[in-house]
Formats: C-alpha cells, sequence, structure tokens
C-alpha cells in the first residue's frame, strides 16, 4: 500500500527518543514491503535551544540543523527520496518536489497521523483513510471534550482513530469515536545487544511537557508531581545508581504548584529547580543533549543500562488508560528489564517478569529487589516481552489489517 507517516523527527532534532517514536513507523512499513512516505507538516517553528544571538530569541529562522538531521535519518533507511518536511515560517517545502508531493497526497492509500502532529489535516482529505494515532491517551480524551476547540476539529477529521490507551475507562469514551487499541511498533533487530548491561537505571523524561488539565474534578498532571512521591527512593538502595537524562531547561508555567499536594516536603525542597531537587536526593542528573541527543546515542544510552526506572504522567496514572511508554519498550528490545509506574497496563499485559509496575512507594522498592534478587532472567524476560508484544512486524501489520 502507498502510506504516508507524519512526525516531528526535523522539529526535534536534539532529542533521540522522538525520533525513534516516527521512524519505527515508517521503517517498520517499509520492511513490510508497503510503499512508505515520511511528512513533516506540523506548523511548528523550529527553535533555538540557547536563545540565539540576542539569548531570547528562541525562533530558528535558518531550518537547514532540521532538514539535515531528518535527511540523514532517511537515508539509513533507504528512503532518501522519500520525505517531506514544511518549514512553517515562509511555507517552504524540502524534500519531494511539490509535484511529487501533490500526487502522492491525491493518490495515498492511508495517513498515518502519528500523535496528531498534523497541522491541517482537512489539507490532506484526498488520501483515502485519514488515520489518528493517539499516543497521549487520557490527556487526548480530556481535550476532546472542549467542544469546538481546533483540536477537537482535528481529530474529528479522521476516518480511524487508534489509541495506545488499550483500556480506556468508560469516564473518557466518546460516542462520535471509536478508540480502537494499538501499541508503539517498535523494529527488534535495531535495539538488539550482546553488550554487558551497565550500572545504572536510567530513564530519559520531561519534567513537565505541557500544562496539566482538569476532568471530573481531577488534576491530569505531568511527571512533575508523580516523582516527587519517589524522591527518596535512591536513598533506600545505597549499592544501586539510579540515573535521570533531564534538561535543565523548564516550563516554569507548565509546572504544577507543588506545596499543597506534597506537603512531606519542606518549602526549601520545593522551591528548588527540578534537576537541583534531584541531585539533593541522590539522583544523577545527565544532560539529555549530550548522553542521548540524536538516535544513536539515545540508543546506546538504553543498551548502556542495566534497567528502566521511571515514573509516568500523572494524568496516565489518574485515568488509567493502559498507556505503554515508547521508550520502556525500546528497553525491553535491548533486553534491559522495566521499573516502572503502572498506568493500567498491567490490565493488558502479563507483568511481574521483564515488566514490573509499581504503583507506590513500597511496591517500587520491592520490585528493584526482586529484579536485583535475578537480574539475568528479567533481562531475558524483558526481550522476549518486546518479541511477544512490540514486534513492528506484529504491530503494524494488524494496525494495517484493521484500517484496509
Amino acid at each position: 500500500m502507498r502510506i504516508i507517516v507524519t512526525g516531528l523527527i526535523a522539529q526535534h532534532y536534539t532529542m533521540g527518543g522522538v525520533a525513534w517514536d516516527y521512524l519505527q513507523y515508517f521503517a517498520g512499513l517499509h520492511q513490510l514491503g508497503h510503499e512508505v512516505y515520511y511528512l513533516e507538516d506540523s506548523g511548528e517553528w523550529p527553535y533555538n535551544l540557547d536563545g540565539g544571538e540576542t539569548g531570547n530569541d528562541w525562533v530558528a529562522k535558518d531550518c537547514s540543523r532540521n532538514i539535515g538531521y531528518l535527511r540523514q535519518i532517511m537515508q539509513m533507511y533507504g528512503m532518501e527520496e522519500q520525505w517531506a518536511y514544511r518549514f512553517p515560517l515562509r511555507s517552504e517545502w524540502y524534500g519531494l518536489p511539490d509535484s511529487k508531493r501533490m500526487e502522492l497526497v491525491r493518490t495515498a492509500d492511508i495517513l498515518l497521523n502519528v500523535s496528531g502532529t498534523l497541522e491541517h489535516p482537512d489539507a490532506y482529505r484526498t488520501v483515502k483513510k485519514l488515520v489518528y494515532i493517539d499516543s497521549d491517551p487520557g490527556f487526548t480524551q480530556v481535550k476532546m471534550r472542549q467542544k469546538g476547540s481546533d483540536f477537537e476539529k482535528r481529530v474529528m477529521q479522521h476516518d480511524l482513530h487508534f489509541s495506545f490507551g488499550e483500556c480506556l475507562p468508560e469516564s473518557l469514551k466518546d460516542p462520535r469515536i471509536d478508540w480502537k487499541p494499538t501499541r508503539t511498533p517498535i523494529m527488534l533487530s535495531e535495539w538488539l545487544t550482546r553488550e554487558a548491561p551497565g550500572a545504572a537505571y536510567t530513564t530519559v523524561m520531561n519534567w513537565t511537557s505541557y500544562k496539566p488539565l482538569e476532568f471530573d474534578g481531577k488534576i491530569l498532571c505531568q511527571k512533575d508531581v508523580e516523582f516527587m512521591r519517589f524522591l527518596d527512593q535512591p536513598g533506600q538502595f545505597p549499592d544501586l545508581r539510579f540515573e535521570v537524562a533531564l534538561s535543565r531547561l523548564q516550563h516554569a508555567n507548565w509546572q504544577t504548584v507543588m506545596s499543597s499536594m506534597h506537603r512531606q516536603w519542606p518549602e526549601d525542597v520545593l522551591a528548588l529547580e527540578p534537576a537541583d531537587m534531584l541531585d539533593r536526593f541522590g539522583w544523577h542528573v545527565v544532560d539529555p543533549q549530550e548522553k542521548c541527543g540524536d538516535i544513536h546515542s539515545y540508543r546506546d544510552y538504553i543498551r548502556s543500562s542495566r534497567a528502566e526506572w521511571s515514573v509516568a504522567k500523572g494524568g496516565y496514572v489518574t485515568t488509567s488508560p493502559g498507556w505503554f511508554s515508547c521508550r520502556s519498550a525500546c528497553y525491553l528490545a535491548a533486553g534491559r528489564p522495566v521499573v516502572v509506574q503502572d498506568t493500567g497496563f498491567s490490565r493488558v499485559f502479563p507483568v511481574g517478569e521483564g515488566v514490573l509496575p509499581f504503583s507506590t512507594p513500597e511496591e517500587s522498592a520491592m520490585a528493584l529487589e526482586k529484579l536485583e534478587s535475578d537480574y539475568s532472567f528479567h533481562a531475558r524476560r524483558a526481550r522476549e516481552f518486546a518479541d511477544a508484544y512490540f514486534d513492528s512486524d506484529k504491530v503494524l501489520s494488524s494496525l494495517i489489517e484493521r484500517i484496509s
């Protein structure tokens, strides 16, 4: 089939994990024999991480680094002539010639709008089937309740809707949309390694990704709130190393007011910047741009870990939709076990071996003790778990079959 996949690879050219989220769709479909194209038309302006020449100029006027990174990735997978990127500041297209791009949009069988990254899905209405892939369950469904919003209109323009929320609760369901379950595809051959695991429990994360939402009297928070519940975990395991790849550049207006939610911590702790707070409690904070800024270093970082330890966004915990992290699935494919906060996925998968979920600090401690008691067993089961549930051949074949 002729398939278009959308994404944010060029936009976030310093975030290796973001690239993997999308490339495993188009490269996985290419591997299955489909005619696949990657198209990036998000409308998001490229940014300067350092504030540019003035220190306060965050909009990049030049997208050469963005398209250079995207071009390199497409070449790696033999798809150097199968991509297009729109630079929104000047509405300029790069990659496919205009005539080829327009012909593609007229004749494509499927467009997979992964994470809803298209700015204007209606501009692609000539594709036979527009498919929305919801990678942010709970938050997506709550935002859909804002009737008449641009977000609601964009989602409703699609023919079919799939979600990483494999067990969405009734309170989040919408009679207008049949959210079909799906999960992240992982190209297993890309993650296989014979290297010995490292010493650290690691994760790659944002303290916050956007502002909290309110729903049914509850606040759907980011990872900031959840991490605070487990802040003193390293102190319970002095022989283990806990490492977090976390940017020190934070959006203060996205954070939740902590004083009312974490009364056990004194004000001087709550006033600290996230990285400084983690440092104080024994977490080793590293720069994600240095450690895992592109697809190669990101993969190396995961492979060199002992396992993953991570919380989830508070909204996933509150709504319990069954979301499972793309990043955690990559750890599993590398044969690295994961100790991760439960978001309802324990109702979907057989957990306890290789995948050790927790909801409380006590459960997290028990999971760590269980993993350390027989690490080799859990490492083997981690890879088997990835084979069974995240193999891109299986996930994408099932997805295309249900679309067709």
